[in-house]
């Protein structure tokens, strides 16, 4: 499995299609992110992850062509070779959220806001577990709409985009509570960890990965 991570992981940076969702991620930091008191900041940060999340799945879902992911499904087994897909994805999107909020952090630190505020290393361990738990929301998203749930490409970005949206807007999604949870607590002393929403991100993204499981069983028959 590790070995399939890697070979996943290096398909997804020699491609450089990583880069449009890199943009995207730095462009929501940049308007949104780095204005306002930190734990407002480090939400937006976070909710901006969901969205970049599905998008990476989606690529690593489909990077390979088609004679390469039978050869690779040959040798690993079909659910195993999805599974590394996806988990190389969510690892990435991890990742690129631990930098988006230590750039939130620094840039807080660099300019204190004036006035009682959330002592930085709080708010940066609430950023994380609301980051983990959009990234988790994300995942779980890109999954279900890529194959082999959804195969056509245009559905399948359609319903990226529209899961993406109602997972931020719904109220008490995982990804919504977990932001509205940092924002919320944006003008106390203290910050909410919002635990219970990365808990329900966690089992989201299980039942995501278990049914795409599945499926991936099922259609190599």
């Amino acid at each position: 499995m590790i070995a399939l991570l890697g070979y996943q992981t290096a398909l997804l940076l020699r491609s450089q299609r990583w880069l449009a969702p890199l943009v995207l991620y730095a462009l929501l930091i940049a308007d949104g992110a780095l204005s306002g008191r930190p734990l407002e900041s480090l939400g937006y940060a976070a909710a901006g992850l969901l969205p970049v999340t599905a998008w990476l799945v989606r690529l690593c879902a489909n990077q390979e062509p088609a004679a390469a992911r039978d050869v690779v499904a040959a040798a690993s087994g079909p659910v195993r070779a999805h599974a590394a897909a996806l988990l190389a994805a969510t690892v990435c999107a991890g990742a690129l959220g631990v930098l988006g909020t230590g750039a939130v952090l620094l840039g807080k630190a660099a300019d204190p806001p004036r006035g009682p505020a959330v002592p930085l290393a709080e708010a940066g361990a609430a950023g994380l577990l609301a980051a983990a738990a959009c990234v988790l929301t994300g995942a779980a998203i890109g999954a279900v709409c890529t194959r082999p749930v959804l195969r056509r490409a245009g559905w399948s970005w359609a319903a990226t985009a529209l899961l993406s949206l109602l997972a931020l807007v719904v109220p008490y999604s995982p990804a919504n509570r977990a932001v509205f949870d940092m924002v919320d607590g944006a003008g106390g002393t203290s910050s909410p960890l919002p635990l219970l929403p990365l808990a329900a991100a966690l089992a989201v993204a299980c039942a995501a990965f278990a049914l795409t499981a599945r499926l991936t069983r099922a259609t190599a028959r």
